[in-house]
């Protein structure tokens, strides 16, 4: 049984945590003295506060940048930063301004390279689901194919962290279900706009992918990224309802509205070599959320570390490095986005327990990492400005170009 598996056999969410973190703040714990905060952070728009300290861990002094969002202001909200396609990448700062964003993290981890697959375009399409402005733009894909540190156990790639349209932010898990039916029966959808497919799988590719080539999609295994990419393969092109296309070899180039591709890889592909030209096809796909009563504004990937005012068991402890997090505390009214600074002095970062810590201590009942290393990146607007400025430092010395982001929105 998954973390988000066994949250909600309990009835447990975070609409209904009561943890008393009053005694926490200040009790030792890392990042509980915030060295060099300014009282209340300086204001970047109505709702939206930012803050910098140093906090002590295991490798020597981290910096953070922390904003603090009051979601129970309603002039604020959040909403994913995306380029305009999964398979496509831009700076937070650029997202952030192109969206109209008053601050803003980066967001998930991603497929950054492929050196295992010769001759393979790396996608840049993340590794979790995504929804933005409430629109499911993507699946997760297999365990195995994530990229990023290992996974807390428990944990799996369809965790997320989103607001749902009751403005409340929650951890969650988003899980894809769909079907491609034909006259004579159905095959289950196991990817949408996805870099990786599941062995032996169909999955859907649509106007929301980008240009990028779709072979990354099958090559790999559910356990292994670096596999083979497989030599059973066949993609059909829906347009209308109907066949137009077919090829053995996953193609690339823009998908266009109102066109589905299937990309399919042994069994699936075997599958999908039986559609003729011009016969009449459906395909139909969501993402199902483990608690479904509450549609998502927003979301996106990662993995959980604290739940319920406690870290996740099993938290690593030796690897400290730069990271992204997100807090949540207030009933899902409060959210703290964390990116620590990549500068030579503050470069040893924090351990993925010590982050925990560090949410938990600045108030957070539950948590969430983020991509981390050269992708951390947290920007905001001065006082006045029209456009972002990035407060920590990236460490590749600027910023890199990320598949999504959490935005922040403020009006005045």
């Amino acid at each position: 049984m998954t973390l988000r598996q066994k949250r909600w056999a309990t009835g447990r969410t975070v609409l209904t945590f009561l943890t008393a973190l009053g005694a926490v703040a200040g009790a030792g714990l890392v990042g509980a003295a915030p060295a060099d905060a300014a009282p209340g952070g300086t204001r970047v728009a109505p709702g939206v506060v930012y803050e910098r300290f140093d906090i002590p861990g295991a490798a020597g002094p981290a910096r953070g940048h922390l904003l603090r969002v009051d979601l129970g202001d309603p002039r604020v909200t959040l909403d994913l930063l995306h380029p305009g396609a999964v398979a496509a990448r831009a700076p937070v700062s650029r997202l952030a301004d192109a969206q109209g964003a008053v601050a803003g993290v980066n967001g998930d981890f991603f497929n950054i390279s492929e050196a295992q697959h010769p001759g393979v375009e790396a996608t840049g399409a993340s590794v979790g689901p995504a929804v933005a402005a409430g629109l499911a733009l993507k699946a997760a894909v297999p365990n195995g194919q994530r990229f990023g540190p290992a996974l807390p156990p428990g944990t799996d790639t369809e965790d997320v962290i989103g607001m749902g349209v009751d403005r409340r932010v929650r951890l969650d898990g988003l899980t894809l279900a769909g079907q491609v039916r034909t006259r004579t029966g159905f095959l289950r959808l196991r990817g949408l706009n996805q870099y990786a497919l599941p062995v032996g799988s169909v999955g859907a590719f649509t106007s929301a992918w980008g240009a990028a080539s779709r072979v990354r999609a099958t090559c790999g295994t559910d356990t292994d990224r670096a596999a083979p990419c497989s030599t059973d393969t066949h993609e059909v092109t829906i347009r209308g309802g109907r066949v137009v296309a077919r090829a053995d070899t996953p193609g690339g180039g823009a998908v266009e509205p109102g066109t589905t591709v299937l990309v399919g890889r042994e069994a699936g592909a075997q599958e999908l070599r039986k559609f003729a030209l011009g016969q009449r096809v459906s395909v139909r796909h969501r993402l199902v959320a483990s608690d479904a009563r509450v549609p998502y504004r927003f979301a996106v990937g990662g993995y959980p570390v604290l739940a319920g005012g406690v870290p996740l068991p099993g938290l690593d402890d030796r690897t400290s490095a730069v990271r992204t997090a997100v807090g949540v505390s207030g009933g899902g009214r409060r959210v703290l986005l964390l990116a620590l600074d990549g500068s030579p002095a503050y470069r040893g970062g924090l351990t993925i327990a010590e982050v925990a810590r560090t949410m938990r201590s600045l108030g957070a009942v539950d948590a969430f990492s983020l991509d981390g290393g050269g992708s951390s990146t947290l920007v905001a607007r001065a006082p006045g400005a029209s456009a972002v400025t990035v407060r920590n430092h990236p460490s590749a010395g600027a910023e890199r170009p990320v598949p999504n982001g959490i935005g922040v929105f403020s009006t005045p």
